[in-house]
């Protein structure tokens, strides 16, 4: 079993991961700074009965000077100088806030103390502790429960998630349960609660990580393929990836719980905000430890190096409040990854679906391009969530603004367009491969060939509309007025026809071609000097393949009238010229003798439609009497059946004394030529 599919999974947690991880600390830093004060109500009326009062609505229009106006769009310059500023305010907030730490530190843990220890110092550890107990016990039950009953040692992956699924669910009911049963204060039930549901989750990653890491081995172990690793290898790159998956979620959820628990027992903002930095530094730390101690990986030691002072600075971007420069940072890191990763899950999840037919192909792409376009979708819609205002502010006007969330909004159209696209061009695909059933009409053939001839254009037309429509929907989400564009696109469209005269000719004649279903994909055709098989279409010409292997492509304005030799049936004519002394009634009963042999012959009877049979003497020749010979078939398999009817016509003929007339030419001369021809020819052998 090869190890490079966990290597993927596990490369594909550690990028989902640490996105989920900024979400949250960002969450739990915007709930922390909101006012946590209240007006009291009472106030709060008495202040809104005033407001009523028309006498202080009239002083207050007095009081209250007129709006100056808004004030110019800030430049880029200011925008950059608003930027350094913030950051080094913030840097200076980070270093301000290190000597406080043990000072707020005391502080937390007296109101920890009192209010929610109650003066029982390790409360909170005893309830987590006892609430785990139960937790566990329950999910043992549920595991026994649902074990396996069979001897056999195989487990089916969709029994697995079931009881992986059922048992997380149990912990989670029994230890949450157990702990709302009960009356505590409102401080303790936040942090026991918090705590308990990071612990669920980082369960819950583990759970996943295994699960996948399980379906791979699963996919290896009954591919085909010969495997590229040993057993051994492949676990041990299991368990490395399993393990830090687990560190990572570890830092991530039980870091996020910390900060966001952090404001309510005495900490600062600023505190907060580097205990989220140490836990931050953690995942560095594991994340450069991934990239030199990856199994199975053939990275130089230059870009293992330029790959950690990449992660290095993006920590410090962290650090330095550049959230957008983080950000793109990581989806420069770990989109890539993510998108690929998605992708492989979801295609061994619709290879396992096994579905055929067009209902099939559709989920495959429906499955796996919907996938990795949910992921960058998700990227982009979060991308255009933190960079809207500051590429606004950066752009310095109302403008700029449009323009940044126009561009995200086209990444979104285009992976849609992509989306309709694939599925579209795969269910042609599909439809085009499809052969006819055995046994199948000649109008089920006729319409499977039409078919075939008619879905390559219309997958043209469709792939044009589509990117039509993607980029017109582009440039209406950046604020040009399309209107006015279609319009002058009709206009500009009239006087290209006209200034492409042929061209129109070309695509015009190509529709009439299709509706009056003159030629088929496959058929021999012939007009004027062009013939040959129909290999392919487009929207002004067509590809025909000659029997000697030239290939013509030929515009549609010229082909003209079209003689097509592939469709229905085709009558072959043939002549022959027997001497006057044969027997021209024996020709005529061997000649129809033959064509009942090869009409009955198996590799000729089910391509006849009319046996071999003489029409008639058709002339008198000079060499001898012109017999006509006719054979119905179906389309291009004439050749054949008449290749071997000349050869048993000839050995017929032998048989029963029928020569075949050969012109002659006979030569008369004077006598003295004649011995002068023989004296010559005489002295010619002497000499010799």
């Amino acid at each position: 079993m090869s190890n490079a599919l966990p290597t993927r999974i596990g490369i594909l947690l550690s990028a989902v991961i640490p996105i989920f991880f900024w979400v949250l600390v960002g969450t739990c830093w915007a709930q922390a700074q909101q006012p946590p004060v209240g007006v009291p109500p009472e106030k709060a009326r008495q202040f809104l009965d005033l407001l009523s009062d028309p006498e202080v609505k009239v002083w207050l229009e007095g009081r209250i000077p007129a709006a100056a106006e808004e004030p110019s769009a800030a430049s880029l310059a200011d925008a950059i100088s608003n930027w350094e500023l913030a950051v080094r305010a913030r840097l200076v907030a980070l270093t301000d806030a290190i000597p406080r730490i043990p000072q707020e530190a005391a502080n937390a843990g007296g109101i920890v103390s009192g209010d929610v220890n109650s003066g029982r110092p390790g409360l909170v550890i005893l309830i987590l502790a006892v609430l785990t107990v139960v937790g566990f016990g329950a999910e043992w039950l549920v595991r026994r429960a649902l074990a396996p009953g069979g001897s056999d040692g195989v487990i089916d992956p969709g029994q697995a998630v079931l009881s992986e699924v059922a048992a997380l669910l149990t912990f989670a009911l029994a230890g949450i349960g157990s702990f709302l049963a009960f009356e505590w204060p409102p401080l303790l039930r936040r942090i026991v609660l918090t705590l308990l549901l990071a612990f669920i989750a980082v369960r819950v990653v583990r759970a996943t990580a295994r699960l996948l890491f399980g379906l791979a081995g699963a996919e290896s172990r009954t591919s085909d393929e010969t495997p590229t690793a040993t057993p051994v290898a492949a676990e041990t790159a299991q368990r490395f990836w399993l393990r830090r998956v687990s560190l990572i979620a570890g830092f991530l959820l039980f870091g996020w719980a910390v900060v966001s628990l952090m404001p309510s027992i005495g900490f600062s903002i600023d505190v907060a905000r580097v205990v989220a930095l140490l836990c931050g530094l953690g995942m560095l730390a594991i994340a450069i430890e991934i990239v030199w101690r990856q199994p199975g990986s053939a990275a130089s030691a230059v870009r293992q190096s330029l790959l950690t002072f990449y992660l290095i600075a993006l920590w410090l971007a962290w650090v330095a409040g550049l959230l957008g420069v983080l950000w793109l940072g990581l989806y420069v890191l770990l989109l890539p990854a993510a998108v690929r990763g998605v992708g492989n899950v979801a295609q061994a999840f619709a290879g396992r679906a096994q579905r055929s037919g067009a209902l099939g192909v559709m989920l495959n792409v429906l499955i796996v391009r919907g996938a990795r376009a949910a992921v960058i979708g998700a990227a982009v819609a979060w991308l255009a969530y933190i960079w809207r205002i500051r590429a606004a502010a950066l752009a310095g006007s109302e403008t700029g603004a449009i323009v940044i969330s126009g561009l995200l909004n086209s990444i979104i159209v285009l992976l849609v367009a992509d989306l309709l696209w694939q599925l579209a061009k795969a269910l042609i695909a599909y439809r085009m491969e499809l052969a006819p059933k055995e046994g199948s009409s000649a109008d089920d053939l006729a319409r499977s060939g039409r078919l075939r001839t008619l879905l390559p254009i219309f997958r043209n037309v469709l792939a044009v509309f589509i990117g039509v429509v993607a980029v017109l929907t582009i440039l209406s989400g950046l604020g040009v007025q399309i209107a006015p564009l279609i319009a002058g696109a009709g206009i500009f469209g009239v006087a290209i026809g006209f200034g492409s005269q042929t061209l129109v000719k070309d695509v015009l004649s190509g529709v009439f071609y299709m509706l009056d279903d003159a030629f088929r994909v496959g058929e021999y055709i012939q007009s004027g000097s062009y013939k040959g098989t129909v290999e392919s279409f487009s929207l002004r010409s067509v590809r025909l393949r000659h029997h000697r292997g030239p290939i013509f492509t030929v515009p549609f304005g010229e082909l003209g009238a079209i003689q097509n030799m592939s469709r229905d049936w085709v009558m072959d004519k043939m002549a022959l010229s027997i001497t006057y002394d044969s027997d021209v009634d024996l020709a005529r009963r061997l000649i129809k003798k033959i064509g009942q042999e090869l009409a009955a012959d198996p590799e000729f009877a089910a391509d006849t439609i009319e046996p071999l049979k003489m029409q008639g003497v058709d002339s008198f020749g000079d060499s001898g009497i012109e017999l006509r010979m006719k054979l119905m078939t179906k389309p291009g398999t004439q050749f054949g059946i008449k290749r071997r009817a000349f050869m048993m016509i000839k050995k017929a003929f032998d048989e029963y004394g029928i020569k075949l007339a050969v012109p002659t030419v006979h030569v008369a001369g004077g006598g003295d030529n004649a011995a002068a021809a023989q004296q010559l020819l005489k002295m010619k052998q002497a000499a010799s």
